[in-house]
């Protein structure tokens, strides 16, 4: 590493290669993957802006409230998408956590975009626990489940079921269209999440 700009950067292609995967994914012949993926790219994009290094680029005070707008929008959109899914709550946090970071920011310009701004260690807490949260548990989801064939502890395993290219029917999904592909995207996010909360 060399100094505290390399941390930022790295964050900064994470952030910038998830949301550019998810416009990817917005190309789903499924409507209820395009318009996730959608939200999840204004969020990979968003992060990725938020984490450039201070010492490259400082930007104006009008910033702040607008990613605060931008991103309070699209809360109150994933609050309403939330009624007929509960993935949607997972953006709807997301969003929440963008509006709380942008404030914080907002809040105290010295530090702001340093990412040594000090928020309110309750609401910190809080979120860091939820991410924490969410990456364990998308983290064990991607694992992949192994069966074992005939039960014996002998017997050869096989990919459960829905785990290879031609089980369950998924042969003729695009690679924008698998879910795991999706899952990882939002784990990578969760991931960018806590290190962007993390110094608050």
């Amino acid at each position: 590493m060399h100094g505290s700009a390399s941390p930022g950067w790295l964050l900064v292609a994470l952030c910038a290669a998830t949301g550019a995967y998810c416009l990817l994914r917005m190309r789903s012949s499924v409507e209820e993957q395009r318009r996730a993926a959608g939200g999840e790219a204004l969020m990979g994009f968003g992060m990725a802006a938020m984490a450039v290094p201070a010492a490259v680029f400082t930007p104006p005070a009008w910033v702040w409230p607008a990613y605060a707008v931008v991103f309070g929008a699209a809360g109150l959109r994933a609050l309403w998408a939330a009624r007929s899914g509960r993935h949607h709550l997972h953006h709807l946090v997301g969003a929440a956590a963008m509006v709380y970071m942008a404030v914080v920011m907002a809040g105290s310009p010295a530090h702001a975009h340093g990412h040594g701004a000090s928020g309110t260690p309750l609401l910190t807490g809080v979120l860091l626990l939820y991410f924490a949260g969410y990456v364990l548990l998308t983290g064990v989801r991607l694992i992949p489940v192994v069966t074992v064939a005939g039960g014996g502890p002998g017997a050869p395993s096989v990919p459960a079921p829905g785990g290879g290219a031609g089980a369950g029917g998924r042969a003729g999904a695009g690679w924008g269209d698998r879910p795991e592909l999706a899952r990882a995207c939002r784990l990578s996010m969760a991931i960018g999440m806590l290190a962007m909360l993390l110094p608050l």
